[in-house]
C-alpha cells in the first residue's frame, strides 16, 4: 500500500491540526490544510492529493459541499466529508457532491482509516475502468 497524500479542509485550526496528526500517525501524508472552500480548490489544484477530507460547514462564501463538487468536477479527486452535521437536509445536499464517505464528528480513528482505505480503493478501481 503506497502512502496516500491527503488534503484536510477544516476551518478550525486546532481541529485541522488534530486530524493532520492522526492521519500522519496512521501513515498518511498530509499535503496541506485549507480553512475555506475557496482555499481547498486552490490547494487541490496545487498539490493534487489522492483524497480530500472535507468539513461540510466552512467559513467564507463556499461551503464544503460546493467545494467538494468543484474538486470532483475539475480534478476527479475523491472527497470524504468529516462533519458534525448529520441532519437530513445537509445529508441530502452532500449526496449531490457524490462523496466517497460521510463520517460524523467526533469520529473513531479506525472509522476514519477504513473510510479512507475504501475511498482510495474505489477511486483506483474507477480510474482503471475509464
Amino acid at each position: 500500500m503506497k502512502q496516500a497524500n491527503i488534503l484536510v479542509v477544516e476551518d478550525e485550526n486546532i481541529v485541522a491540526l488534530s486530524i493532520k496528526n492522526k492521519l500522519e500517525m496512521m501513515g498518511y501524508s498530509v499535503v496541506g490544510t485549507a480553512p475555506s472552500g475557496e482555499d481547498a480548490i486552490i490547494k487541490a489544484d496545487l498539490f493534487y492529493p489522492d483524497l480530500v477530507l472535507m468539513d461540510v460547514m466552512l467559513r467564507g462564501e463556499m461551503d464544503g459541499i460546493e467545494a467538494a463538487e468543484k474538486i470532483r468536477e475539475k480534478f476527479d479527486i475523491p472527497v470524504i466529508f468529516l462533519t458534525a452535521y448529520t441532519d437530513d437536509k445537509t445529508l441530502e445536499r452532500a449526496k449531490l457532491a457524490e462523496p466517497y464517505g460521510y463520517i460524523s464528528k467526533p469520529f473513531k480513528e479506525q472509522d476514519l482509516k477504513s473510510n479512507i482505505e475504501m475511498a482510495l480503493h474505489k477511486h483506483e478501481k474507477e480510474i482503471r475502468l475509464k
